[in-house]
């Protein structure tokens, strides 16, 4: 079968059934093999060495559609299956304009459009792209390899809140503005003996500094969306100019972790498991086993008294 993938989650998942794409998104850099692929989709907003409140901005002023399509490209490769999502509508091409696409190619490929909004929803989309691409056997497989390191999280967490209880936990996919990670999130900071009640129960959503600053995290986690884990410890050094930065709990405790939001929150491939590892090693280090999968790569965790004195836990 031959599979174009518009989503990296998608493209992520496809490669560990042992499928590769005949063509992928821009945004598709993971295993690297990826982003030898042909690229299908572009877009106008410039993230290269941009800073967070730069790239929001642009992604405000646009004037039409955020990502294009190159359905040209597309014809020519023929696909018979187009795998796209209908999360977020900042993330990738609309999967409405995905399935226009494909209406006007001949022959007409199918169209798969992912739309996880829970932890359970992207692990269950495992089987369901392995089932569109006939590899039912190594989704099974994976899905099972899953369950049981999730299992093992949920183990450590009982016994990491049974010593000592849920921090108050704020994970943020992007810092100016900050935003607080909603869909999966909520439910990976519960499993990971987190107080998930910070995370929206849908959507990610803008919130307010003084607020952050009224919840006063225990534990404070930045993920920025795109964002790899040396940009996401430039984000955290952002938040130290804001009023108070050095009052919050987090701070005090040095539990504020950096983590590669590009390869893992952001992503809702079977690579969130690896999240879920990752977000309970920075609020539980004590009973992490060791460095977590990833670690070195991933996130660190980093504590910051004052804008001008930097201090590296790790």
């Amino acid at each position: 079968m031959r599979v174009a993938s518009l989503l990296p989650s998608a493209t992520e998942t496809l490669f560990a059934f042992g499928v590769e794409p005949v063509g992928v998104s821009h945004s598709c850099d993971h295993p690297p093999a990826a982003r030898e692929l042909p690229t299908l989709t572009s877009t106008v907003v410039d993230h290269a060495d941009r800073s967070a409140a730069d790239i929001d901005e642009q992604m405000r002023v646009v004037d039409g559609a955020v990502y294009d399509l190159d359905e040209e490209l597309l014809a020519a490769l023929e696909p018979d299956l187009l795998v796209t999502q209908a999360t977020c509508d900042v993330c990738a091409v609309d999967a409405s304009e995905v399935r226009a696409a494909a209406e006007r190619l001949d022959p007409s490929p199918d169209v798969l459009a992912l739309d996880p909004h829970s932890f359970s929803d992207a692990l269950e989309d495992v089987p369901r792209i392995g089932g569109a691409v006939g590899e039912e056997a190594a989704a099974t497989a994976l899905r099972a390899d899953l369950r049981e390191r999730v299992d093992a999280v949920r183990e450590r967490a009982e016994r990491a809140i049974a010593d000592e209880g849920r921090p108050r936990t704020a994970v943020l996919d992007w810092t100016e503005p900050p935003i607080r990670a909603g869909h999966w999130v909520r439910d990976m900071a519960e499993l990971a003996g987190g107080d998930p009640s910070f995370q929206p129960d849908g959507p990610s959503e803008p919130v307010a500094w003084d607020d952050i600053r009224a919840y006063d995290p225990e534990a404070l986690v930045v993920a920025p969306c795109g964002f790899d884990r040396e940009r996401a410890v430039e984000a955290v050094d952002d938040l130290t100019a804001r009023p108070g930065w050095r009052d919050l709990a987090a701070v005090d405790s040095e539990r504020v972790c950096a983590i590669d939001g590009n390869a893992l929150f952001n992503r809702p491939s079977h690579r969130l498991v690896d999240s879920l590892e990752a977000l309970f090693a920075c609020l539980h280090p004590d009973h992490a086993p060791g460095r977590a999968a990833g670690d070195a790569e991933t996130h660190r965790r980093v504590a910051r008294v004052a804008p001008e004195t930097p201090v590296d836990a790790d």
